[in-house]
């Protein structure tokens, strides 16, 4: 896919135009800090890469959208080579819910300024199951950030096994995305 919208969202119209509507929604509800769209609602139209790549485009679409706060005329230029079916449909859902995602958008940032990192700290080790299990070796790191929160420093010491490390590293690649987003 190439970096334009139409490159990145095209693969939205292997959904059915029927569907689009509650999908889009769901993923404005992901922005909104409530459930996101699951592969698994989703697994029969788009394989894994496919999906990751439209939730990630439609995401980062709709919030550079509001963010920039893009009219309906200046985002269905950016759509031009969307069907326009489907383009009817992405600008009326970020048209409807454009308040609520900006409300959003704002808290984000205003989480992201008043609390942030100063330092962190990881080790990894091996856990230890009890005699009956004891060929168990799970590796966990132990990740223990200071956060700074209105001049305080905070101390959080966070315990995550493999699933939960990826989990916060994708986390974290996608905040940064909508920090360089917005400036």
């Amino acid at each position: 896919m190439d970096g334009t919208a139409e490159g990145t969202l095209g693969l939205i119209e292997k959904l059915p135009v029927a569907q689009c509507p509650q999908f889009l929604h769901k993923v404005i509800d992901g922005v909104c800090g409530r459930a996101k769209p699951r592969f698994q609602d989703y697994g029969s139209i788009w394989n894994l890469r496919e999906w990751l790549e439209v939730l990630d485009s439609t995401t980062a679409f709709i919030k550079t959208r509001v963010g920039k706060d893009g009219g309906s005329e200046e985002i269905s230029n950016e759509l031009s080579g969307i069907n326009p079916e489907y383009k009817e449909v992405i600008i009326k859902c970020i048209k409807s819910r454009k308040p609520e995602i900006r409300e959003a958008l704002v808290e984000n940032v205003c989480a992201m300024s008043s609390a942030y990192l100063q330092d962190f700290d990881w080790q990894l080790k091996l856990a230890m199951s009890s005699d009956k299990l004891s060929t168990l070796q799970m590796p966990l790191v132990n990740l223990d950030l200071d956060i700074v929160e209105n001049g305080a420093i905070a101390p959080v010491s966070i315990e995550m096994n493999k699933e939960e490390l990826q989990n916060l590293i994708n986390s974290l690649e996608a905040a940064n995305k909508v920090v360089l987003q917005l400036k």
